[in-house]
């Protein structure tokens, strides 16, 4: 007897036992039955009506015999077992059979379940690269924005080099025929040069103009040039990089808002207009120099 899903199952084998049991009793009960029949007419004619005779012992058959006596080939436990052999055989294989079966299918989930396992872990392990080439991917745009914002300044300081705008402007005036500065011009240049003091980006145009034609009007704006630019650099430690001069003889001015059709100004005495030019770009770091009066 087996319990299969639940529910109560008999063997082959234990069924065949059932079967042959039932056949050895059957032909047991009705010999018995029979002998019982005969025996009893025949004591009722021999028995006399005074007293009755003593009934015959009741004959059993034995284990070994069957419905007519003799031995029952059914009743031999050797020919029993040699038709249950078989049986039991069958039933051995197919009980291996079915656990062949539940080891295979065992061993086939284990390497399923192994593969989904390893499916997953190669799935996260692509997710997690596909996660750091991104972040690697905005690390890489972060830094290409930045260095095209680096470069973009860097193009504003290159073309802002050399671009300067006049701060302020003043003239110098001189006796004719003399170079030395008198009171009023130091005072001019003393005020000037203050506010230059801790700046930087600047630079001083000097332009000399003096009465004379040709060769001589230039000798004369010349000196007239120079004696700025020394006082400057001795008395103010101005740098001579930062000043730059031009002696323009008796060239004729021309004045910023003057009529383009007009003549030019004729020189008639002599001056040193001073202009004080300032780089935005270099200046960025310092206020505006100004000078007195500009």
């Amino acid at each position: 007897m087996r319990y299969r899903n639940g529910k109560t199952s008999f063997l082959p084998s234990q069924c065949a036992v059932a079967l042959l049991a039932s056949a050895l009793v059957i032909p047991a009960v009705a010999q018995q039955t029979s002998s019982d029949s005969q025996s009893t007419p025949a004591a009722s004619a021999s028995q006399p009506s005074s007293t009755p005779p003593a009934a015959p012992a009741a004959t059993t058959p034995t284990d070994k015999e069957g419905f007519w006596g003799h031995v029952n080939p059914f009743a031999r436990k050797k020919w029993v077992k040699k038709r249950l052999d078989p049986l039991n055989d069958r039933l051995t294989e197919l009980d291996q059979v079915n656990a062949k079966n539940a080891a295979d299918i065992k061993d086939v989930d284990a390497r399923a379940q192994a593969g989904i396992q390893k499916a997953q872990s190669t799935a996260d392990a692509a997710n997690q690269t596909a996660t750091a080439a991104n972040t690697q991917a905005q690390n890489a745009g972060n830094v290409a924005q930045g260095a095209s914002g680096h470069v973009d300044k860097l193009n504003t300081t290159v073309s802002g080099l050399d671009q300067y705008h006049q701060i302020s402007d003043l003239d110098v005036p001189f006796r004719n025929g003399s170079s030395i500065l008198s009171k009023d011009a130091k005072g001019q240049l003393d005020t000037m040069a203050a506010s230059l003091a801790g700046h930087q980006g600047y630079i001083v145009e000097i332009e000399a103009r003096a009465p004379g034609a040709g060769a001589v009007g230039i000798q004369n704006s010349q000196r007239l040039a120079e004696s700025v630019q020394r006082y400057l650099v001795t008395e103010h430690q101005i740098p001579v990089y930062r000043m730059h001069f031009v002696a323009l003889g008796n060239a004729p001015i021309q004045t910023a808002d003057a009529d383009p059709n007009s003549k030019p100004e004729r020189v008639r005495k002599s001056t040193v207009h001073i202009r004080l030019m300032e780089n935005s770009l270099a200046a960025q770091d310092s206020s505006s120099p100004h000078g007195g009066g500009i």
